[in-house]
């Protein structure tokens, strides 16, 4: 079958290991399942593999992705949840599993034209999605969900922040708080980025660093360094800032007189459980609305990465296996 293989890492030019290559069709053991990869979407996650980060080098080779759609051996359509982790482990919680994987980190990942997946990765896929669209949601769509209504628990007509609007789970945050009722606003770079932002549902969209009209219960933090600063300001005294992610690095100054006098939460996020996927999931379908993406060829995956490094994407880029 074909693959999107990590064969070697390279910090300083991840692209240099990846290879489109045949690769070994996996059988599924007892308790697994294999998919036919319909649509399977690109991730940071994925560089960060080829980077070698947080990704130790006997794990390569291995196949990329995060995130998949597609046809099981008997028939079913299904999206892949990202996330192996024992519960019982996590106390309650398999994102909490001190020993918990995301899909391409311990066993092969979905840029490939089948994988093999532990039973309770393999949800049914609502008829009201396209592969594609499903293929966007584990990984960005999931830390989104989680990071709003697990983590910071917006309500609706709550005022939401979202750093760095046009990224695919801040764009996923956008689209999911203003679907719940909140006011959203948010920070990009470009009138292009911010276009894109207001597109996904954001209220009023600002350059970064913008004052804004008014304090955010909760900000949305993926950016880091670049929007911490911001992020602190902007949170209202009593508020919350969700972080998942430091795309512009993890060493911001602190600002603990800020965070003690204006009382504020700093609450970290990662991934989401099978029962928070399943919601999202009902959103969708109840809401409408659906994950913005462009789809690819499989062939087109190294330039996507590049892209994806160059930050040239709006929303999520999704490899076919079909095109």
């Amino acid at each position: 079958m074909r693959a999107a293989v990590a064969l070697s890492q390279h910090p300083d030019s991840p692209l240099d290991g990846l290879r489109l290559m045949q690769w070994p069709t996996p059988e599924p053991p007892t308790g697994w399942t294999r998919v036919r990869v319909a649509a399977a979407a690109l991730n940071p996650h994925d560089t960060w593999t080829l980077r070698g980060v947080g990704h130790p080098a006997d794990r390569i080779p291995i196949v990329l992705g995060c995130d998949a759609a597609g046809v099981t051996d008997d028939g079913r359509d299904v999206v892949i949840h990202p996330v192996m982790g024992d519960a019982a482990r996590g106390r309650g919680d398999q994102t909490l599993d001190p020993g918990r994987a995301l899909l391409s980190e311990t066993i092969d990942g979905a840029l490939a034209e089948y994988i093999v997946v532990p039973d309770a990765m393999v949800v049914p896929k609502p008829e009201g999605l396209t592969f594609s669209e499903a293929a966007c949601l584990g990984v960005a769509w999931g830390t989104a969900y989680r990071m709003l209504f697990t983590r910071a628990h917006v309500q609706p007509g709550d005022v939401v922040l979202v750093q760095g609007g046009s990224g695919g789970v801040a764009s996923a945050a956008i689209a999911l708080a203003a679907a719940a009722g909140a006011r959203v606003f948010a920070t990009a770079r470009t009138e292009a980025k911010r276009r894109f932002a207001r597109e996904c549902g954001a209220h009023e969209v600002f350059e970064p660093g913008a004052r804004l009209p008014e304090r955010a219960d909760v900000v949305v933090e993926t950016v880091g360094e670049a929007t911490w600063a911001h992020s602190l300001r902007s949170a209202r005294p009593g508020g919350t800032i969700v972080v998942a992610g430091a795309t512009s690095g993890g060493m911001p100054p602190a600002e603990l007189h800020r965070v003690f006098y204006q009382q504020l939460s700093i609450v970290g996020s990662t991934g989401c459980t099978r029962v928070e996927f399943g919601a999202l999931l009902r959103m969708l379908a109840v809401t409408g609305v659906r994950p913005r993406h462009e789809e690819i060829s499989f062939e087109a995956v190294p330039e996507g990465f590049r892209r994806l490094l160059a930050g040239d994407v709006l929303g999520k880029l999704v490899a076919r296996f079909d095109i």
